[in-house]
């Protein structure tokens, strides 16, 4: 983690985007908030500040739909993570805002220790997803947000096989070292490109390496796909 990591804070209470950058003083490096009140001002914020880490929203913005800008924001800087903070508990709402390319969703009824616990995770590259949705009966919403929290799914010093990942990573891992794209992969499988990326991500860390050749070379070392 950097030394210093520019937040863009958006919610349209002032109470709220205090409290968050008091929580946010608890991660190892120094947080530097910028606050916006509106999707106007996250526009503004935006283009003043091309370099912040992360981004914190509000789902409820009095000037747009939270998800409509949640879209925009994803699309048009998907090397930011965005990182939806809800009053919702709503599972319905969890799911649509990753569905939408949320990196994470953090009720803002959570201690703040988990609050810091969930942005380290997504500023390391994982995705967090909340406990509630592992029992909202969506199968696959609730395996995405066991790859996307877990980082003891496979521990360090254990062989990695086949059972070592699910039915689904296999599916796309075999699709991947195959040179597919992620849209190519979703297509084949009927899943969004959103969730391929979280699946990817899951498979890197299991595999230990840092892109899609390594993860290809590993396959072949492994012999994952080799018969059986």
């Amino acid at each position: 983690m950097k030394d210093s990591l520019k937040i863009l804070i958006a919610d349209d209470h002032s109470l709220v985007r205090e409290g968050l950058k008091i929580a946010l003083t608890g991660l190892p490096a120094r947080s530097v908030p910028i606050e916006a009140a509106s999707a106007a001002e996250v526009h503004e914020a935006m283009s003043a500040n091309p370099d912040i880490d992360l981004i914190v929203l509000d789902l409820q913005m009095p000037d747009v739909s939270g998800l409509e800008l949640l879209t925009e924001l994803c699309n048009s800087r998907p090397d930011i993570p965005v990182v939806v903070v809800s009053a919702s508990e709503d599972c319905r709402i969890m799911q649509r805002a990753i569905e939408h390319g949320a990196a994470g969703f953090i009720p803002k009824s959570v201690a703040n220790g988990v609050l810091v616990s969930a942005m380290q995770l997504v500023l390391s590259g994982g995705v967090y997803i909340p406990s509630e949705l592992f029992g909202s009966g969506d199968t696959d919403a609730a395996m995405i947000g066991r790859e996307g929290m877990s980082d003891d799914m496979h521990l360090p010093g254990v062989p990695v096989r086949r059972d070592t990942f699910t039915t689904r990573q296999l599916d796309v891992l075999k699709l991947m070292a195959g040179g597919h794209s992620n849209k190519s992969i979703a297509n084949q499988l009927g899943l969004s490109e959103h969730t391929i990326k979280i699946h990817i991500s899951a498979i890197l860390r299991i595999l230990d390496v840092s892109n899609r050749t390594e993860a290809a070379i590993a396959c072949r070392k492994l012999g994952l796909f080799e018969p059986h």
